[in-house]
């Protein structure tokens, strides 16, 4: 079954790749052994190196590649395979989609129960290179060294900016190019960390904590707007001043350009205070008409035009007539509460982060939107009889829970409110799967659809329609 190559390395001979898991890695089998294959695609013969074994399974990287699949393409970006993001790359898209599909089918079968013989298919996204609207990166005084670095006989920069290494927190890969957002995204990037080399700043030391420059958020919006965020660790003012300042020059363009000084362990921004150097403290983004405030903590979908299509199909799938009571459920800014209430009597809108419920009223406020009302707290704590005795009885539940799903209590509270339609929205087919379990006593699912927010990863939204028994 397999073979030992000097030091304790074991290889696996002629691997068929069968399948892809849901973390993305392609799946084979040795006897009984099942083989998690770190960027192997279905229809590969490989063999590998074993990383890593358990009594069933065991995790893997190829060794040698005998056979490569028709499903395989060349990666488009040079930080492929060291980088932690667009994991997919090295397959198509159309392949990436039906994979995505296959395993939300998957989920919903083996921990829901559930008959996916009527989901309809997968809907792309059109843009699947650029498509996001935020990205955030990390300055680091220890940059990841790739081969090509090894082999020279030279000194060469330490200092990168770009993203963690997966598995090594202090290792940041320094980015020539993303390919996730568009410009002035890259110009951005490139130009403050020729600036801070040029001036001497510093960059962050993750593990002593030490260092000037932390991170750099960039966001964009349809509407062409642009928003920088740099964050600063222990910086003297006239470096903060002088960054600014040259940013500023560089790139008239940008509309928000504002900084935050994080001297905490953890790079989260949500309890910190944003100062604003030129402009304005947020950005405008557009969805179907209806303007929406992006702030530096703002939660707004990453793929816009994705967005777009995912909220068209929930209010698809809820097929308002009305005179709907609505409660939207883990409302964010209230951005699916904006976009459904002219279709609708009246929403409610739950989530727990009270900065985002004062974005979703501002943004009701901002459009003229009168019937929307939105509560700041825990869902399960919130959503108690006399919440519903005095908001009424919803006719549609939309929910739209974080990875983790939804607390067992929550569900408890939609099973105990019997509105007619529930429309579930989930970033993890999984956790969706373990709730509609939970509801299946009282609902039927009536529709499910996937939807690619992220091309080039094994992420993807599942929209689920959910009926009351009669």
């Amino acid at each position: 079954m397999s073979r030992k190559k000097p030091g304790v390395i074991t290889i696996i001979p002629n691997v068929h790749i069968i399948d892809i898991a849901e973390e993305g890695k392609g799946v084979g089998k040795a006897d009984e052994l099942v083989i998690f294959v770190d960027k192997a695609v279905p229809g590969d013969v490989v063999d590998v190196r074993l990383m890593k074994k358990k009594k069933n399974f065991a995790e893997a990287i190829i060794d040698t590649l005998h056979e490569k699949s028709d499903l395989r393409v060349e990666p488009f970006c040079p930080h492929f395979g060291t980088c932690g993001g667009c994991k997919w790359q090295h397959m198509s898209y159309e392949a990436q989609l039906k994979f995505k599909q296959k395993n939300v089918e998957a989920a919903l079968q083996r921990l829901g129960k559930i008959d996916t013989s009527g989901i309809e298919p997968i809907l792309g996204s059109v843009k699947n290179r650029y498509y996001r609207n935020k990205l955030e990166f990390t300055f680091s005084n220890k940059r990841w060294l790739e081969k090509i670095d090894m082999e020279r006989d030279e000194e060469f920069d330490m200092n990168a900016l770009g993203f963690h290494v997966p598995l090594r927190f202090d290792k940041i890969l320094d980015i020539d190019h993303c390919y996730l957002q568009e410009e002035p995204s890259n110009s951005i990037r490139n130009a403050v960390r020729n600036y801070a080399t040029e001036n001497n700043i510093s960059f962050y030391d993750l593990r002593n904590h030490e260092g000037a420059l932390r991170n750099l958020i960039i966001r964009t919006s349809s509407t062409g707007e642009v928003m920088i965020v740099v964050v600063f660790a222990y910086p003297e003012q006239e470096q903060v001043d002088g960054l600014m300042n040259f940013l500023k020059a560089e790139f008239p363009q940008v509309n928000a350009l504002l900084y935050i000084v994080n001297q905490k362990k953890n790079d989260t921004i949500f309890d910190q205070e944003v100062i604003t150097f030129a402009g304005r403290d947020h950005i405008f983004e557009e969805m179907d008409g209806i303007r929406f405030k992006i702030g530096a903590k703002s939660f707004y979908q990453t793929n816009s035009d994705q967005a777009f299509e995912l909220y068209k199909i929930t209010r698809d799938f809820a097929d308002f007539k009305g005179d709907e009571l609505v409660y939207d459920l883990y409302t964010g800014a209230g951005t699916i509460a904006n976009f459904i209430a002219k279709n609708v009597k009246q929403v409610i809108g739950v989530e727990y982060v009270p900065t985002a419920i004062e974005d979703a009223k501002f943004n009701s406020e901002l459009n003229g939107i009168s019937n929307t009302q939105f509560y700041a707290g825990d869902m399960k704590d919130i959503l108690t009889s006399e919440f519903i005795a005095t908001h009424g009885k919803p006719d549609v539940v939309i929910t739209d829970p974080p990875r983790a799903g939804m607390h067992a209590d929550v569900v408890q509270r939609l099973l105990e409110m019997e509105a007619e339609k529930i429309v579930y929205v989930s970033c993890n087919a999984a956790t969706q799967a373990r709730d509609l379990e939970l509801l299946k006593d009282k609902y039927d699912v009536a529709r499910i659809k996937p939807v690619d927010m992220f091309p080039h990863t094994q992420h993807v939204e599942n929209v689920v329609l959910l009926r009351l028994k009669g």
